[in-house]
């Protein structure tokens, strides 16, 4: 999997299927166990990502603030 080159969309689909796959319990406790570990490393790209957009989204506002726009 590409890291930090999937849109967010994409990765929230990617973590619903995991979820899906997880719930099902037709998975062996080994698979369900590296489903789990690539359902918190997908997690925390999503993280990063809404991270940096509410970062950008302060940035513009604060510019807006001080005399900006």
């Amino acid at each position: 999997m590409k890291k930090n080159k999937d849109s967010l969309e994409s990765l929230m689909k990617q973590l619903e299927t995991i979820t899906k796959e997880l719930e099902s319990n037709s998975i062996n406790l080994e698979e369900s166990l590296k489903k789990y570990e690539e359902g918190i490393r997908i997690y925390k790209q999503c993280h990063d990502i809404i991270n940096s957009a509410e970062l950008k989204i302060k940035v513009l506002n604060d510019d807006n603030c001080d005399g900006g726009i």
